[in-house]
């Protein structure tokens, strides 16, 4: 069964890169934080370090945010750390300090319905789990489809956002802009705020 938005995440157990170890990893050791788990095709590509990079240029905001980033690719821990120990501008991602999981038998991919199977790697699929497990937020990219990081930020902004107040976030909502109560009047009073 593939993971689906308001359904618990699928759990996995693996060995993931983190800094230059190896660790065993489960998704329920992070209950209690929000998850940003996306998945890449493979180590040594094009797209794939773009995003990586981009996510931990951007880890200070995911951490005030109580959020960890996972990566996740098809790869092995031994590729992750050769690449992660690469310099940037020979190809390398140069110490990505957060933790990259092997998921050599697709069944992290598969679980969340990600995988191409003919190919054998995973489309970019990005997934945000709430602290109770929930997938709240869920995006999958074509492979030569680049994400966006501070769009992962502005979704997660807006889940605690609805989380803590109990309001919606309309259609391009920033932090700090205008709310609604989901309710008809609610509507209103927001319409007339923003004409």
């Amino acid at each position: 069964m593939s993971a689906k938005v308001t359904m618990p995440a699928p759990d996995f157990a693996a060995t993931a890169l983190v800094g230059e170890e190896f660790k065993n990893i489960k998704l329920s050791d992070y209950k209690g934080k929000y998850v940003l788990l996306y998945f890449y095709p493979l180590d040594f590509t094009f797209v794939c370090p773009t995003e990586i990079i981009a996510f931990d240029e951007k880890l200070a905001e995911f951490k005030k945010r109580n959020t960890e980033v996972l990566g996740v690719s098809v790869d092995s821990q031994f590729s992750h750390l050769a690449w992660n120990k690469l310099e940037r501008t020979k190809g390398g991602l140069g110490g990505v300090r957060y933790p990259l999981i092997a998921d050599l038998n697709k069944n992290i991919a598969r679980s969340y319905g990600v995988l191409l199977e003919d190919a054998g790697i995973a489309l970019r699929g990005l997934f945000i789990i709430d602290k109770e497990g929930i997938i709240r937020h869920l995006l999958v990219n074509d492979l030569p489809l680049g994400r966006s990081v501070d769009e992962a930020i502005r979704v997660l902004d807006a889940l605690q956002f609805v989380e803590k107040h109990g309001e919606v976030c309309p259609a391009n909502w920033q932090p700090g802009e205008a709310t609604m109560k989901p309710d008809p009047k609610g509507s209103q009073d927001y319409f007339q705020k923003v004409k």
